[in-house]
């Protein structure tokens, strides 16, 4: 049934909100049975990219010259002679150039960012499991859960974390800040207020903020929501 004009989403000055029914998909160079739903990119000024791949049965892609991070969303994925499934990811640094593989039909979040030196070493490629991170309360608030997901040190120049809110939970402030963020909601549904405006949200939906845009967000309904958030992190705002 046609939705006469209607959609959740919204693209904004310094947000946008980009909702499953507006999704379009198309492969990207070197996907095999594979297709992906690029969801922010530098064409709007981002400093990052970040895209959903969708694969299917002997699906195939390769990750380009920039740092990269693999979230599994569904099914399998094989990368690095191990294979990932929901809840786990990967950090690839510069120039990895791994090909990710699926058997069946699986969903992948990537994060790409050119890395951003400080003249130290590197970070190295590793694996992990979202199960096995410390869950830490936000400013002491038990309903509000922070998994960190890369190491904290400065040989990261971005983070990505997962916060789970208990229904009724919210953040405890609006934040205005110099970071941005691609913010891909996992589970449940809420309320996000981004600049002057109030947006139902839920899972499936993804939300660009660039730097200072206003932002709030709270928990409706009666499961958890969470949500996998990136941003900049660990640089000068002057590096570049």
């Amino acid at each position: 049934m046609q939705n006469l004009g209607f959609t959740r989403s919204s693209h904004q000055r310094d947000h946008f909100l980009l909702t499953p029914d507006t999704f379009i998909r198309a492969p990207l160079p070197g996907m095999l049975n594979a297709t992906a739903i690029v969801h922010v990119g530098p064409i709007v000024g981002a400093g990052f990219t970040e895209y959903t791949v969708e694969m299917g049965a002997q699906g195939r892609f390769a990750t380009g010259p920039l740092q990269t991070f693999l979230w599994v969303l569904e099914g399998a994925v094989h990368t690095r002679e191990t294979w990932l499934t929901p809840g786990q990811y990967a950090y690839l640094p510069e120039g990895s150039a791994e090909v990710i593989t699926s058997d069946q039909a699986a969903k992948v979040v990537v994060i790409e960012k050119p890395y951003l030196s400080l003249g130290d070493a590197p970070p190295t490629a590793f694996c992990g499991d979202e199960r096995k991170v410390d869950a830490k309360p936000l400013m002491d608030d038990d309903a509000l859960a922070v998994r960190t997901l890369l190491p904290a040190g400065t040989a990261f120049d971005f983070a990505v974390n997962t916060m789970t809110f208990q229904p009724g939970a919210s953040l405890p402030m609006v934040e205005i800040h110099v970071m941005e963020h691609g913010l891909l909601m996992l589970e449940g549904e809420g309320i996000y207020r981004l600049n002057d405006r109030w947006y139902p949200v839920k899972a499936g939906d993804f939300i660009y903020m660039a730097p200072y845009c206003p932002q709030w967000f709270g928990a409706l309904g009666k499961k958890p929501a969470k949500y996998l958030i990136y941003k900049d992190w660990n640089r000068h705002p002057t590096t570049s």
